[in-house]
């Protein structure tokens, strides 16, 4: 056995909270989706691709802003593809380029799915805490991605 460096009683608390509540959030959130015929990164693709100005992005930049694979993107893409709400365009120039395009339909799904969308987020997490605890872990895990990526 290593000299590893045990959790105190205060950080186990932190790392069990933070296991139970992702892992019951994201059920939530997968419950909620998967009604609405899609998965939560399908969703947070076609989020993606509405908040760029010209609904478009390239396919790796989508992986890496998801914290995805490039195949399980890949997968998701086409799904997405064969229910019209996404399509894919190469990058003139740049024969591997492939840019995801939110089409008029993935628009459309997105504005009928986003409300109850974000009443899930809200009952589940957002209303659940204080203004100040929201403060708190949105800096908190904000540092755990900064050093992570």
């Amino acid at each position: 056995m290593t000299d590893a460096t045990w959790l105190n009683q205060r950080e186990m608390r932190v790392w069990e909270g933070f296991l139970a509540a992702g892992a019951l959030v994201g059920r939530e959130i997968e419950q909620h989706l998967k009604r609405e015929g899609l998965s939560h990164t399908q969703y947070e693709v076609l989020v993606r691709l509405a908040a760029e100005p010209d609904s478009r992005v390239r396919m790796t930049e989508l992986a890496d802003a998801l914290y995805t694979s490039k195949s399980g993107l890949s997968y998701q893409i086409t799904q997405l593809e064969k229910a019209g709400l996404v399509r894919r365009e190469t990058v003139p120039g740049d024969v591997r380029g492939v840019i995801a395009v939110l089409t008029d339909a993935g628009r459309r799904r997105l504005e009928q799915i986003a409300p109850g969308h974000v009443e899930t987020v809200r009952r589940v997490l957002v209303d659940v805490l204080t203004p100040a605890q929201q403060t708190a872990i949105a800096e908190g895990l904000g540092e755990v991605v900064t050093r992570l990526v």
